[in-house]
Parts: structure tokens; sequence; C-alpha cells
């Protein structure tokens, strides 16, 4: 609990650095908009394939295999659920929630969460489960946001993707063992070890242009309650009907019961979607999840 506190102010933290230096110039609007293509293009794809290099898929296969299944069929769920409820809202809206329906901060808050609950067997339990969500957003997630209808022209943007390359990369490289040369390794690294950072600074930098009152919208307040209680929930009673175990379980609701991923505000505004909107799904869910994160700790505590 003590680590997910630490996560997110940290978090927190990072924001009001991009929020201060965009609010006092020293980050123009072009310098954001570089900065939010340094992190799509180059940084986020090396995190993603250190990600995928630093799993270690021997020690628990029968949990991992069902962690697999239960996170592909979820996330090919919320897909779906998306298309379903979100169809009113404006078009930019409807892509931050459809996007965001998909993808949660699994990776970068569930990762923690799951190592300080359940230790080493979490966190490896954890990287089974980030492999579908990732895919999803490199894909599928990329299509929503790009608005092309043309499904070829879909399919080559996808495909040719800086971080479906590493998606693809990465599973090769889990799957056979690959050991990269220290050379290469490290500016990986190096360049994953930003991710954090930079993706925070950017997110910060959109929030400047957004007013206070601009984040009590009852459409955020809602979709976070989907997000954080009613999703997890579908989870834990699909995994009770299964022959999983305890730990295996636990993984896959705590992290379906993460906030909007902070992707949702980059590839928002590298795309010229609504940017504003998709941050206000990410501050409102990531402050709401502090308080549900532990009550689904509690409740997976004395089950």
């Amino acid at each position: 609990m003590e680590e997910n506190l630490i996560v997110e102010f940290s978090i927190f933290a990072l924001i009001g650095v991009g929020f201060l230096v965009r609010k006092l110039n020293v980050v123009t609007q072009q310098g954001q908009k570089s900065l939010t293509n340094l992190v799509v293009d180059v940084i986020l794809p090396c995190n993603i394939l250190s990600a995928f290099l630093s799993s270690d898929t021997g020690t628990i296969l029968t949990d991992g295999i069902w962690v697999l299944g239960i996170s592909t069929v979820f996330h090919f769920f919320c897909l779906l659920y998306g298309r379903l409820f979100f169809r009113k809202p404006p078009i930019g809206e409807r892509n931050c929630l459809r996007f965001a329906t998909v993808c949660s901060n699994a990776g970068f808050l569930g990762n923690p969460v799951a190592e300080g609950l359940y230790g080493l067997e979490g966190l490896a339990l954890a990287n089974f489960y980030l492999i579908p969500m990732r895919v999803l957003m490199w894909s599928s997630g990329i299509a929503i946001f790009s608005g092309s209808r043309d499904w070829k022209s879909t399919v080559k943007k996808v495909l040719t993707h800086p971080c479906i390359i590493a998606v693809e990369l990465g599973i090769l490289g889990m799957l056979f063992h690959v050991q990269l040369p220290v050379l290469i390794k490290k500016p990986i690294t190096y360049l994953s070890n930003c991710n954090t950072a930079t993706s925070m600074l950017v997110i910060g930098m959109i929030l400047a242009r957004l007013e206070l009152k601009q984040f009590l919208d009852k459409t955020v307040l809602f979709f976070s309650l989907h997000r954080l209680l009613l999703l997890p929930a579908l989870v834990l009673l699909a995994c009770s009907l299964l022959p999983v175990s305890v730990t295996a379980r636990n993984i896959c609701v705590i992290l379906a019961a993460m906030p909007v991923a902070a992707n949702t505000s980059i590839l928002a505004d590298k795309y010229d979607q609504n940017s504003l909107y998709a941050t206000k799904l990410v501050i409102v869910s990531t402050i709401l999840s502090i308080p549900t994160t532990a009550l689904w700790s509690m409740i997976l505590l004395h089950l």
C-alpha cells in the first residue's frame, strides 16, 4: 500500500513539473509536440522492448498461462465494451473513451502494486497480464486514434508503428530467451527508464491548457467508476468460476482496477484528438484509484 502511494505521488509531482514548465513557457507548444513524438516513436518502444525482454516466463508458467488467457479475453471484451457504450459522445471524446476502456496504467502503476502485494511472483504474473494490453494498445489503440477507415492503410500503419514493432520483437525475444549484447541493451534500458518522467511531463504540459472547472465532468467521473470498479468486478466474477490460483486471480483483478493509461493523453495529442479530455480521464481516474485500489486490496485479502 505504501509503495502504491509513493508511485501515485511521484506521478503527480512529475505532472506538476510539466505543468509549470509549460505555464512558464520553458517549453513551447511546438516543443511539447516534439517531445510527444519523441516519447511515442523512441522512448515508448524502448520501454516496451525492455519490459518484454526482462520478463521471466519459466518460473510460474501455469499461473502465467491462466493470467495471459484471462487478460486476453478481458481486453477484447473491453474493446467491444467501448464500441457499444461510447457511441454518442463527439468523436474526439469517443475515441479517448474507447482507448481508455482497453488501455489502463497497469504497466507503470500495476507493476509496483503487484510486486508490493505479491512479491516477485506477482511482478512476473503482471508481465503476462500486460502482453495482450500492449498488443492491443499499439494495434487497435492506434487504429482508434488514427481515424482511418481504410483497413489496409490501418494495418500498414499499425504494423510499421515503432511501438508495435517493439511488441513483436519483445515477444520473440521473451519466447526465445534472447540476450542482447550489453552495448545494445544498455542504451535501450536508459531510454526505457525515461518513459515515466517524459510521459508525465507531457501530460502536465497538456494539463496547463485546462481550466480547473473543466475537471468537473460527469462523463469522466462516470467512466472512472466503470474503469476502477465495474470492470475489475467483472474480472473477479469470471475468475471465481475458473480453477485459477488465488495469486493469479488477485493479480488479474488488481491490474484490471488500474486507472486510465497515461498514453491516452500522449496519443490523443499526437493524433490531434481531444487531448484535454484525455488528460481529464487520466488525472481524475488516477486520483480516484488511490482509494479504489486500497479497497480492492482489502477485498481480495479477505476472500
